[in-house]
Protein backbone atom coordinates (compact mmCIF):
# COMPACT_ATOMS: atom_id res chain seq x y z
CA UNK A 1 0.00 0.00 0.00
CA UNK A 2 1.22 3.01 -1.12
CA UNK A 3 0.67 6.73 1.32
CA UNK A 4 -0.19 9.76 -0.78
CA UNK A 5 -1.61 12.14 2.10
CA UNK A 6 -1.38 15.65 0.41
CA UNK A 7 -2.90 17.19 -2.63
CA UNK A 8 -0.48 19.62 -4.21
CA UNK A 9 -0.10 21.94 -7.16
CA UNK A 10 2.83 22.94 -8.83
CA UNK A 11 3.17 26.85 -8.43
CA UNK A 12 6.86 27.87 -9.91
CA UNK A 13 9.09 25.90 -12.52
CA UNK A 14 12.75 27.11 -12.61
CA UNK A 15 15.99 26.13 -14.26
CA UNK A 16 18.09 25.36 -11.68
CA UNK A 17 21.09 24.14 -13.00
CA UNK A 18 21.82 22.31 -16.94
CA UNK A 19 19.51 19.39 -16.86
CA UNK A 20 17.89 20.42 -13.08
CA UNK A 21 14.51 21.70 -12.93
CA UNK A 22 13.16 23.15 -9.24
CA UNK A 23 9.86 22.98 -8.43
CA UNK A 24 7.99 24.64 -6.18
CA UNK A 25 4.80 22.97 -4.85
CA UNK A 26 2.03 24.34 -2.84
CA UNK A 27 -1.22 23.05 -1.27
CA UNK A 28 -4.26 22.53 -3.77
CA UNK A 29 -6.81 24.27 -1.09
CA UNK A 30 -3.85 26.60 -0.35
CA UNK A 31 -3.43 25.72 3.23
CA UNK A 32 -0.64 24.90 5.12
CA UNK A 33 1.57 21.96 4.12
CA UNK A 34 3.09 18.92 6.81
CA UNK A 35 5.51 20.22 8.43
CA UNK A 36 9.24 18.98 7.68
CA UNK A 37 12.70 19.17 9.01
CA UNK A 38 16.40 19.09 6.98
CA UNK A 39 16.76 15.95 5.23
CA UNK A 40 13.51 14.99 4.30
CA UNK A 41 11.79 13.72 1.49
CA UNK A 42 8.41 13.03 -0.20
CA UNK A 43 6.80 10.52 -2.49
CA UNK A 44 5.41 12.12 -5.70
CA UNK A 45 2.92 9.89 -7.24
CA UNK A 46 3.34 10.86 -10.73
CA UNK A 47 1.08 8.16 -12.25
CA UNK A 48 -0.02 5.00 -10.60
CA UNK A 49 2.91 2.84 -11.42
CA UNK A 50 5.25 5.94 -10.99
CA UNK A 51 6.04 6.84 -7.42
CA UNK A 52 9.47 8.66 -6.95
CA UNK A 53 11.18 10.23 -3.69
CA UNK A 54 12.81 13.49 -3.94
CA UNK A 55 14.25 15.61 -1.17
CA UNK A 56 12.94 18.88 0.32
CA UNK A 57 15.10 21.64 -0.46
CA UNK A 58 13.53 24.53 0.75
CA UNK A 59 12.73 26.74 3.58
CA UNK A 60 10.93 24.03 6.60
CA UNK A 61 9.35 27.44 7.92
CA UNK A 62 7.28 28.11 5.20
CA UNK A 63 4.76 26.48 5.53
CA UNK A 64 3.21 27.50 2.28
CA UNK A 65 5.27 25.29 -0.22
CA UNK A 66 7.26 23.05 -0.60
CA UNK A 67 10.33 22.85 -3.26
CA UNK A 68 12.79 20.20 -5.18
CA UNK A 69 15.19 19.91 -7.72
CA UNK A 70 15.45 17.29 -10.15
CA UNK A 71 17.90 15.83 -12.38
CA UNK A 72 16.86 14.95 -16.18
CA UNK A 73 18.15 11.30 -16.12
CA UNK A 74 17.30 9.82 -19.89
CA UNK A 75 19.09 6.45 -18.88
CA UNK A 76 16.79 6.50 -15.24
CA UNK A 77 13.71 4.56 -14.62
CA UNK A 78 11.31 7.21 -15.88
CA UNK A 79 10.05 9.24 -12.98
CA UNK A 80 13.07 12.41 -13.50
CA UNK A 81 11.95 12.64 -17.67
CA UNK A 82 8.23 12.65 -16.31
CA UNK A 83 8.82 15.50 -14.09
CA UNK A 84 10.88 17.64 -16.51
CA UNK A 85 8.37 16.92 -19.57
CA UNK A 86 4.90 16.18 -17.59
CA UNK A 87 5.26 18.62 -14.18
CA UNK A 88 3.91 22.53 -15.60
CA UNK A 89 3.22 25.06 -13.72
CA UNK A 90 -0.83 24.47 -12.70
CA UNK A 91 -0.32 20.75 -12.52
CA UNK A 92 -1.96 18.87 -9.68
CA UNK A 93 -0.31 16.04 -7.91
CA UNK A 94 -0.69 13.63 -4.58
CA UNK A 95 2.37 13.38 -2.76
CA UNK A 96 2.92 11.78 1.04
CA UNK A 97 3.80 13.55 4.03
CA UNK A 98 7.00 14.11 4.30
CA UNK A 99 9.57 11.62 5.95
CA UNK A 100 13.23 11.89 7.25
CA UNK A 101 15.92 8.91 7.14
CA UNK A 102 18.22 11.51 6.97
CA UNK A 103 18.25 13.90 10.02
CA UNK A 104 20.64 16.95 10.92
CA UNK A 105 21.90 15.33 14.30
CA UNK A 106 23.34 17.99 16.49
CA UNK A 107 26.74 18.76 16.38
CA UNK A 108 29.57 21.48 17.04
CA UNK A 109 30.75 20.87 13.41
CA UNK A 110 29.60 20.17 9.96
CA UNK A 111 30.81 18.83 6.82
CA UNK A 112 28.69 18.50 4.10
CA UNK A 113 29.43 16.51 1.02
CA UNK A 114 27.77 16.71 -2.49
CA UNK A 115 27.75 15.03 -5.47
CA UNK A 116 25.50 16.58 -8.28
CA UNK A 117 21.85 16.50 -7.29
CA UNK A 118 22.99 15.14 -4.25
CA UNK A 119 22.81 18.54 -3.30
CA UNK A 120 19.21 18.83 -2.38
CA UNK A 121 19.05 17.44 1.00
CA UNK A 122 21.77 19.49 2.60
CA UNK A 123 20.67 22.75 1.24
CA UNK A 124 18.14 23.16 4.49
CA UNK A 125 20.63 21.78 6.85
CA UNK A 126 22.92 24.30 5.70
CA UNK A 127 21.26 26.90 6.17
CA UNK A 128 20.17 25.46 10.21
CA UNK A 129 23.38 24.93 10.93
CA UNK A 130 24.50 28.28 9.41
CA UNK A 131 21.30 29.88 11.83
CA UNK A 132 22.38 27.68 14.77
CA UNK A 133 26.53 29.45 14.77
CA UNK A 134 27.64 25.88 13.85
CA UNK A 135 30.98 25.75 12.52
CA UNK A 136 30.30 24.06 9.18
CA UNK A 137 32.05 23.59 5.57
CA UNK A 138 30.28 22.57 1.77
CA UNK A 139 32.83 20.43 -0.54
CA UNK A 140 30.77 20.31 -3.81
CA UNK A 141 31.50 18.75 -6.49
CA UNK A 142 29.82 17.95 -10.38
CA UNK A 143 30.72 17.17 -14.05
CA UNK A 144 30.57 20.71 -14.41
CA UNK A 145 30.09 24.06 -13.10
CA UNK A 146 26.75 24.82 -15.64
CA UNK A 147 25.39 21.33 -13.91
CA UNK A 148 25.41 21.86 -10.24
CA UNK A 149 22.44 23.53 -9.12
CA UNK A 150 22.33 26.19 -6.35
CA UNK A 151 25.99 26.26 -6.63
CA UNK A 152 26.28 30.11 -7.31
CA UNK A 153 23.82 31.45 -4.62
CA UNK A 154 25.79 28.68 -1.96
CA UNK A 155 29.01 30.60 -3.08
CA UNK A 156 28.29 34.10 -3.11
CA UNK A 157 26.16 33.73 0.05
CA UNK A 158 28.74 31.44 2.56
CA UNK A 159 32.00 32.26 0.92
CA UNK A 160 34.56 29.90 1.49
CA UNK A 161 32.96 28.06 3.84
CA UNK A 162 31.52 26.62 0.47
CA UNK A 163 34.66 24.42 -1.70
CA UNK A 164 32.21 24.12 -5.66
CA UNK A 165 34.74 21.55 -7.48
CA UNK A 166 33.84 20.80 -10.93
CA UNK A 167 35.43 17.44 -12.20
CA UNK A 168 36.32 19.14 -15.24
CA UNK A 169 38.02 22.12 -13.50
CA UNK A 170 39.91 20.46 -10.65
CA UNK A 171 39.05 16.68 -11.57
CA UNK A 172 37.58 13.94 -8.67
CA UNK A 173 36.72 15.44 -5.20
CA UNK A 174 40.25 15.49 -2.86
CA UNK A 175 38.46 13.20 -0.29
CA UNK A 176 41.72 12.03 1.05
CA UNK A 177 42.46 15.89 2.36
CA UNK A 178 39.37 16.89 3.28
CA UNK A 179 38.79 13.80 6.00
CA UNK A 180 42.26 13.00 7.04
CA UNK A 181 42.21 14.25 10.72
CA UNK A 182 39.07 12.22 12.37
CA UNK A 183 37.48 14.94 14.74
CA UNK A 184 35.18 13.46 17.30
CA UNK A 185 33.12 16.62 17.23
CA UNK A 186 32.38 16.65 13.56
CA UNK A 187 29.64 14.86 11.51
CA UNK A 188 29.94 13.93 7.79
CA UNK A 189 26.65 14.66 5.86
CA UNK A 190 27.34 12.87 2.09
CA UNK A 191 24.70 12.87 -0.81
CA UNK A 192 25.37 12.24 -4.24
CA UNK A 193 26.09 9.11 -6.67
CA UNK A 194 27.02 5.65 -4.91
CA UNK A 195 31.10 5.68 -6.48
CA UNK A 196 31.40 8.71 -4.83
CA UNK A 197 29.42 8.25 -1.25
CA UNK A 198 31.91 4.86 -1.48
CA UNK A 199 34.79 6.88 -1.59
CA UNK A 200 33.54 8.98 1.07
CA UNK A 201 33.38 6.04 3.05
CA UNK A 202 36.24 4.98 2.25
CA UNK A 203 38.17 7.94 2.96
CA UNK A 204 36.44 8.71 6.68
CA UNK A 205 36.56 4.67 7.85
CA UNK A 206 38.77 5.88 10.46
CA UNK A 207 36.47 8.32 11.80
CA UNK A 208 34.41 7.97 14.76
CA UNK A 209 31.80 4.85 14.14
CA UNK A 210 28.13 7.03 13.15
CA UNK A 211 30.28 10.25 12.36
CA UNK A 212 28.89 9.63 8.27
CA UNK A 213 25.60 9.89 7.65
CA UNK A 214 24.58 9.35 4.10
CA UNK A 215 21.49 9.57 1.95
CA UNK A 216 21.82 7.56 -1.63
CA UNK A 217 19.16 7.91 -4.31
CA UNK A 218 19.87 4.06 -5.59
CA UNK A 219 20.09 0.97 -3.59
CA UNK A 220 23.35 -0.62 -2.64
CA UNK A 221 24.35 -3.40 -4.03
CA UNK A 222 24.31 -6.25 -1.57
CA UNK A 223 24.60 -9.62 -3.17
CA UNK A 224 23.12 -12.69 -2.55
CA UNK A 225 20.72 -13.25 0.59
CA UNK A 226 22.99 -15.28 3.22
CA UNK A 227 19.71 -17.56 4.19
CA UNK A 228 18.61 -19.18 1.08
CA UNK A 229 15.92 -21.11 2.50
CA UNK A 230 12.55 -20.16 3.85
CA UNK A 231 12.12 -18.23 6.97
CA UNK A 232 8.66 -17.71 9.17
CA UNK A 233 7.51 -14.61 10.09
CA UNK A 234 5.08 -13.90 13.34
CA UNK A 235 3.00 -10.91 12.99
CA UNK A 236 2.76 -9.86 17.20
CA UNK A 237 -0.52 -7.89 16.52
CA UNK A 238 -2.76 -10.93 15.12
CA UNK A 239 -0.14 -13.89 15.79
CA UNK A 240 -0.42 -14.68 12.60
CA UNK A 241 2.71 -16.68 11.36
CA UNK A 242 3.79 -16.59 7.54
CA UNK A 243 6.75 -18.48 5.53
CA UNK A 244 8.30 -16.18 3.69
CA UNK A 245 10.04 -18.46 0.83
CA UNK A 246 13.03 -17.56 -1.54
CA UNK A 247 12.51 -15.03 -3.71
CA UNK A 248 9.65 -13.20 -2.32
CA UNK A 249 10.31 -10.38 0.29
CA UNK A 250 9.02 -10.55 3.52
CA UNK A 251 6.44 -7.22 2.46
CA UNK A 252 4.96 -9.43 -0.77
CA UNK A 253 4.21 -12.61 1.90
CA UNK A 254 2.57 -10.11 4.56
CA UNK A 255 0.41 -8.61 1.51
CA UNK A 256 -0.43 -11.70 0.12
CA UNK A 257 -2.10 -12.55 3.53
CA UNK A 258 -4.05 -9.27 3.41
CA UNK A 259 -1.92 -7.34 5.71
CA UNK A 260 -1.75 -3.52 4.99
CA UNK A 261 1.99 -2.02 4.76
CA UNK A 262 2.95 1.31 3.98
CA UNK A 263 5.50 0.82 0.78
CA UNK A 264 6.58 3.05 -1.99
CA UNK A 265 10.64 2.68 -3.16
CA UNK A 266 10.15 -1.36 -2.66
CA UNK A 267 14.11 -1.04 -2.84
CA UNK A 268 15.28 -0.36 0.54
CA UNK A 269 16.07 3.56 -0.10
CA UNK A 270 12.96 5.60 1.01
CA UNK A 271 12.29 4.02 4.77
CA UNK A 272 8.35 3.92 3.95
CA UNK A 273 8.17 0.20 5.53
CA UNK A 274 10.09 0.75 8.52
CA UNK A 275 9.11 -2.16 10.91
CA UNK A 276 9.80 -2.74 14.59
CA UNK A 277 11.61 -6.17 15.23
CA UNK A 278 10.55 -7.66 18.34
CA UNK A 279 12.10 -11.01 18.36
CA UNK A 280 14.31 -13.09 16.08
CA UNK A 281 18.15 -11.42 13.74
CA UNK A 282 17.42 -9.88 10.38
CA UNK A 283 19.48 -9.57 7.93
CA UNK A 284 19.69 -5.88 6.90
CA UNK A 285 19.46 -5.43 3.22
CA UNK A 286 18.52 -1.64 2.83
CA UNK A 287 20.29 1.36 1.96
CA UNK A 288 19.17 3.46 5.10
CA UNK A 289 20.42 2.07 8.67
CA UNK A 290 23.65 3.17 9.94
CA UNK A 291 26.43 0.50 11.21
CA UNK A 292 24.81 0.89 14.80
CA UNK A 293 21.10 1.37 13.78
CA UNK A 294 21.92 -2.45 12.30
CA UNK A 295 23.49 -3.55 15.39
CA UNK A 296 20.98 -2.81 17.69
CA UNK A 297 18.21 -4.73 15.22
CA UNK A 298 15.76 -2.57 16.61
CA UNK A 299 14.24 -1.59 12.83
CA UNK A 300 14.18 -3.20 9.60
CA UNK A 301 12.96 -2.53 6.13
CA UNK A 302 11.03 -5.34 5.14
CA UNK A 303 10.79 -4.89 1.57
CA UNK A 304 14.09 -6.01 1.15
CA UNK A 305 15.34 -7.19 4.06
CA UNK A 306 15.24 -10.83 5.35
CA UNK A 307 16.21 -12.93 8.11
CA UNK A 308 18.83 -14.48 9.82
CA UNK A 309 17.19 -16.34 11.65
CA UNK A 310 14.80 -19.29 11.67
CA UNK A 311 11.89 -17.02 12.76
CA UNK A 312 11.26 -13.10 12.98
CA UNK A 313 8.65 -11.20 15.12
CA UNK A 314 7.80 -8.46 13.54
CA UNK A 315 5.31 -5.26 15.32
CA UNK A 316 2.60 -5.63 12.34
Amino acid sequence: MQAADVKVVVTERVEAAVGVVSLTLGAVDGGALPPWSPGAHIDLHLREDLVRQYSLCGDPEDRAHWRIAVLRETGGRGGSVFVHDELAVGTALSVSAPRNNFALLPARRYLFIAGGIGITPLLPMIAQAHAEDAEWGLLYGGRTRGSMAFAKRLATRHGARVQVRPQDEHGLLDLAAHLAEPDEETLIYACGPEPMLAAVAAASAHWPSGALRVERFTPVEVGEPVRADAFDVVLARSGTRVTVRPGCSILETVEAAGVDVLSSCREGTCGTCETAVLAGVPEHRDSLLTPDERESNEIMFICVSRSLSPELTLDL
